[in-house]
């Protein structure tokens, strides 16, 4: 018979608050049940054949989550031990064909699925979690704008399922204490309502009334049932990521991963692209001129999150503000547009008073960036005219074409290469394979966000501090190889050193939640932080 520990544990002021169940251990088969040579070894390196077997993305897909259900310890094995073979099949780009495939290749249940039709209730539906205890990060998506695809429905659940998934190989954060959620509120993608294998309610999506009396009653139910959770927000809709952001960030630990995730990765990247670019040209950091091609909800979150770039540099938020140019499908926005969206007011220039603008080579002429970043989900738009252009005016040019997947990226690694004669400072949303140039070797950026702290709430200082850490997290070797980010195969140790400066952040601002952390030293709490890290 299984034993299981009872482990108590205290307050601060030493008073028993719970005794916590250890999970049970997977159970050892009699003799006979398996074969008489099966060794878990061998074991591991069978399934990593077999995954190896196949020959499609979306295969490895399939076969990646048909062994986590099956044996979900083996399945971490395999993914830590080839982070950068398995992290494209469970997230970007192989995540995306998933989506668009789910309600076809579903075969087992994997996290919650609240419905429109729940509303009233949802209480008594978190209820039925099994592991609400344990529960500390769940990743919640409505699949309105999943990657650069569209509106999916519930189609869009395997995003959350890959990044926690991805939380769990690179951070250490314990299997049982994630839960993806995807909430059904309709779907406007008409293909999907006609699909009879279609899993979520085959209707339009719901008004904007009717989605925020929901979208309140599942936050505070979250908080209730689950006290000690973060939420993040995962390919709302442009208008709703925005909106539900702003709506609870005050109310709960909730934080927004296109709008803050993303910038905090890429204002990591950038610091560091930004310093090679200046040591070549002699730029003042402070002089760097950033140009955005997409204005959605990840957009401009990361164009928010760059302007700590340039306070850094000592800058007021104006003169912050002045280095940044936006451009959407109508051109460069500028504030004397009509009906321009909320969001886009910050970044309007009020410096430009020509006729409209929508040639981006025009553009970049114009402005003169130092950086051209990409988060319009058209492929190809980076052509070799806008690159080549870039060139011209820079010696090493910033070039970061961030949309997801590969389908949607604005320029491919090889082609900046070749149009920018080995110069360009490049990284990306998802994984390319390095080039060879002039015989050298010429890895691309890709940056992968993870955030872990105890807080009350999600700070902005906290974000910038984990842009900050991993930006300081490059190697001697990574830094003379021009790397913009750490390797992946470092990333458990480089979530350990981000996580103690987000902790950091946190208690700075007065929103953490473990208060014994705050006299630890910075290795004390290091060692602290690897201590907390689940290993398979």
């Amino acid at each position: 018979m299984p034993v299981r520990t009872l482990t108590p544990k205290f307050d601060e002021s030493g008073k028993l608050v719970e005794l916590k169940v250890s999970p049970e251990p997977r159970p050892t088969l009699a003799r006979g049940l398996t074969p008489p040579r099966f060794n878990a070894e061998v074991h591991y390196e069978r399934a990593l054949l077999q995954l190896r077997s196949k020959n499609e993305p979306l295969e490895r897909y399939i076969f990646m989550q048909q062994l986590k259900d099956a044996d979900e310890t083996l399945f971490y094995q395999v993914t830590m031990a080839n982070m950068s073979e398995v992290v494209p099949i469970l997230y970007t780009p192989t995540v995306g064909d998933a989506c668009l495939n789910f309600s076809h290749i579903y075969r087992r249940p994997d996290g919650l699925f609240l419905s429109i039709q729940d509303k009233g209730r949802i209480g008594s539906i978190l209820r039925n979690w099994p592991r609400r205890n344990e529960a500390r990060i769940s990743v919640v998506t409505d699949g309105s704008r999943i990657l650069g695809l569209g509106d999916l429905g519930v189609n869009g659940m395997p995003i959350c399922i890959g990044k926690l998934s991805l939380y769990v190989a690179g951070a250490g954060i314990r299997p049982e204490s994630t839960l993806p959620i995807c909430l059904d509120l309709g779907t406007n993608n008409e293909k999907f309502i006609a699909d009879p294998l279609y899993l979520g309610a085959p209707n339009k999506r719901v008004p904007n009334e009717e989605m925020e009396a929901f979208m309140d009653e599942f936050m505070f139910e979250m908080s209730a049932h689950f006290p000690k959770l973060l939420v993040q927000f995962e390919d709302f809709s442009t208008d709703n990521a925005f909106k539900y952001l702003a709506r609870f960030r005050d109310k709960y630990p909730v934080f927004n991963d296109d709008i803050q995730g993303t910038g905090s990765v890429v204002l990591g990247g950038f610091v560091n692209a930004a310093k090679l670019s200046s040591a070549a040209s002699g730029l003042p950091l402070s002089e760097h001129r950033i140009l955005f091609f997409g204005a959605g909800s990840a957009g401009i979150g990361v164009a928010m999150q760059l302007l700590s770039f340039f306070r850094l540099q000592g800058l007021s938020e104006e003169e912050a503000r002045s280095r940044i140019w936006t451009v959407d499908s109508q051109g460069l926005i500028t504030a004397d547009r009509k009906n321009l969206a909320a969001h886009k007011h910050y970044f309007a220039r009020t410096d430009y008073s020509g006729p409209p603008m929508k040639d981006l080579v025009e553009i970049i002429r114009l402005v003169k960036p130092t950086a051209l970043l990409g988060l319009s989900t058209i492929h190809g738009a980076f052509n070799q005219n806008v690159v080549e252009t870039m060139a011209e005016l820079n010696i090493r040019p910033i070039i970061f074409p961030l949309s997801n997947p590969l389908t949607m990226c604005e320029l491919d690694f090889t082609d900046a290469v070749a149009w920018t004669n080995g110069q360009v400072l490049f990284a990306s949303g998802s994984p390319y394979a390095p080039v060879t140039y002039e015989g050298k070797k010429m890895e691309p950026g890709q940056g992968n966000n993870i955030l872990l702290a105890r807080a009350s709430s999600v700070t902005d200082t906290m974000i910038e501090a984990s842009a900050l850490a991993l930006a300081d997290s490059l190697t001697a070797d990574e830094r003379a190889d021009d790397l913009l980010y750490p390797r992946i195969t470092r990333i458990r140790d480089i979530s350990a050193k981000v996580a103690m400066e987000v902790i950091h952040a946190a208690q700075k601002a007065g929103v953490d939640r473990a208060k014994s952390l705050r006299a630890l030293s910075d290795d004390a709490l290091l060692a602290f932080v690897k201590s907390k890290m689940w290993t398979p």
